[in-house]
C-alpha cells in the first residue's frame, strides 16, 4: 500500500504573556517529525489573544494559503487546540487538511500505544476530542480523515468515526470509561498489595525524551544483571506509553520497586491526562520520585515546570523527590555531581548512577536500624529469615545461640524484639 507523505506548514499565535512560544513551535515541529510529517514552513503572528473565528487574522490566513501552495504542503498544523468552528472556517478558507496540536499528540499516542490499557486510554481521549467536533463537521471530517497519515491508527476512533453518530460515540465512551475503571481498580489493588508488602516504591517521572527509560535500564543493570528486565528505549518523543514495574534487590537484601510513567509535553491535551490518569497515578503511591530532566535542553526549567504542574493535576503531591539532571555530557556541565537532592549524570554513559543509587538508598531506607540479636539454636527459622530478608553484617556462634549483627527495616523490629540484646 502506498503511504502518503505528509508535508506540513506550522501555524502559531504568539500571545503576549507566552515566553515559551519559540520553544513550543520547535516542539510542534518535533511532534510532527515524530510521525514522519515533513515540515516545509511556518507562519507565526503576535497577538494579544487568538482570533475566535480563524485563530489567526485574515491576512495571516492568506499568507498560510500562499505558503502551502508554494511549498506543496498538504497539511496545516496549528500550535493550539482549535474549536470546531475554527477548524471548519480554516478548512473552508484554506481548502486543505487542518489539524491542531491536540490531534497531533493524540495521533502519536495512538501509534505508540502497545498494551490493551494504553490503547483504550488513547481511544477514549480521541473520542472525547471528536464528539464536540462532529456537529456540522461531516464534510470537513471526511476530508480530514481524523489525524495525520490518513487517519488515526486505532479503528475505534479512526476510519469508523464517520459512521459513528453521536449516540454511538457516547456509548463507546461510556464502555471505555467502565473498562478503564476496572483497570484502575486493579491497579489500586496492586498498589495496596505493594504498600502492604512494605517494599518501597520509587517512581520515575519527567518530560518526554528526557531519558527515563535509559535511566531505568541503567539502574537495572547496576543492581540486577537480568537483561530481560530491560525496558524499551529510543531517542524519540513518547517512545514508551506503558508503565513498567521492576523489582530490584541489592546484595544486602534491601529491595524496592521501580516504576515509570508516560512522559509529559507542554500543552498535553487534558483529555489525554484524564484518560491516562490511572497510569500517572502510579507516582501517587510512590515513596520517592526520580524527576528526570534533559539538562542539555535550554528550556529544561520550563520542562520541569510542565512536569510538576501535570503531576499536581493528578494529585501527586508532597512526595520526596530527587532531581536528576540527565544528559550532562551533552550540556557541557560538570558531572557526575551531587548537591542535596539534585544530581547531574549521564544515564547513557552510566556516569553518576552509583551516586544516584546511594542517594536513593539514603532516601528510602532511612528507617533502617542496626541491632544485635541472640537467636537460640532451636530457632533456625529466624536465622534463615534474617539471612534472606535483612542485611546480616556479622554472625558469631555463642553458647546460648547465634549472635547476629543485623541491619533491618525498623518496622520488622517488633517481630524480633525478644531476641534483640542491643541496638
Amino acid at each position: 500500500m502506498e503511504i502518503l507523505v505528509e508535508y506540513a506548514v506550522l501555524v502559531g499565535v504568539h500571545e503576549q504573556n507566552d515566553e515559551h512560544f519559540e520553544y513550543e513551535m520547535e516542539e510542534l515541529q518535533n511532534l510532527a517529525e515524530a510521525i514522519d510529517v515533513q515540515v516545509v514552513g511556518r507562519v507565526t503572528q503576535n497577538l494579544e489573544r487568538r482570533h475566535s473565528t480563524h485563530y489567526v487574522g485574515k491576512g495571516k490566513v492568506a499568507e498560510v494559503k500562499r505558503l502551502y501552495e508554494e511549498t506543496g504542503a498538504n497539511l496545516v498544523i496549528f500550535n493550539d487546540e482549535l474549536s470546531p468552528s475554527q477548524i471548519r472556517n480554516l478548512e473552508q478558507e484554506l481548502e486543505v487538511k487542518v489539524i491542531d496540536r491536540t490531534m497531533l499528540i493524540l495521533d502519536i499516542f495512538a501509534r505508540r500505544a502497545r498494551t490493551h490499557e494504553a490503547r483504550m486510554q488513547v481511544e477514549l481521549a480521541q473520542l472525547q476530542y471528536t464528539l464536540p467536533r462532529l456537529v456540522g463537521l461531516r464534510a470537513s471530517l471526511s476530508r480530514q480523515g481524523g489525524g495525520t497519515g490518513g487517519g488515526f491508527q486505532n479503528k475505534g476512533a479512526g476510519e469508523t468515526k464517520l459512521e459513528l453518530d453521536r449516540r454511538k460515540i457516547e456509548d463507546q465512551i461510556a464502555k471505555l470509561r467502565k473498562d478503564l475503571e476496572h483497570v484502575r481498580d486493579r491497579r489500586e489493588t496492586q498498589r495496596k498489595q505493594r504498600k502492604k508488602s512494605g517494599i518501597p516504591v520509587v517512581s520515575i517521572v519527567g518530560y518526554t525524551n528526557a531519558g527515563k527509560s535509559t535511566l531505568m535500564n541503567g539502574l537495572l543493570r547496576k543492581v540486577d544483571e537480568e537483561t530481560e528486565k530491560q525496558v524499551y528505549e529510543e531517542n524519540m518523543l513518547f517512545a514508551t506509553l506503558d508503565t513498567s514495574v521492576r523489582h530490584l534487590k541489592f546484595a544486602d537484601n534491601k529491595e524496592f520497586l521501580l516504576t515509570d510513567t508516560v512522559g509529559f509535553v507542554s500543552k498535553l491535551p487534558h483529555h489525554l491526562v484524564k484518560a491516562f490518569r490511572s497510569t500517572l497515578e502510579e507516582a501517587r503511591g510512590a515513596d520517592l520520585l526520580l524527576h528526570v530532566v534533559d539538562v542539555s535542553n535550554p528550556e529544561y526549567r520550563y520542562m520541569m515546570e510542565v512536569t510538576n504542574d501535570t503531576l499536581h493535576d493528578v494529585g501527586v503531591e508532597n512526595i520526596k523527590t530527587i532531581n536528576i539532571f540527565n544528559k550532562s555530557d551533552l550540556a557541557g556541565v560538570p558531572y557526575p555531581r551531587l548537591t542535596d537532592d539534585n544530581i547531574w549524570i549521564s544515564a547513557y554513559e552510566s556516569a553518576g548512577l552509583d551516586d544516584l543509587i546511594d542517594l536513593i538508598k539514603k532516601k528510602i531506607f532511612e528507617q533502617y536500624i542496626t541491632c544485635k540479636l541472640l537467636v537460640p539454636f532451636d530457632r533456625g527459622d529466624v536465622v534463615s529469615y534474617l539471612n534472606d530478608k535483612a542485611n546480616v553484617k556479622k554472625t558469631e556462634y555463642e553458647e546460648d545461640g547465634t549472635l547476629m549483627t543485623v541491619e533491618m527495616d525498623g518496622s520488622e523490629r517488633v517481630k524480633f524484639e525478644e531476641f534483640i540484646i542491643s541496638h
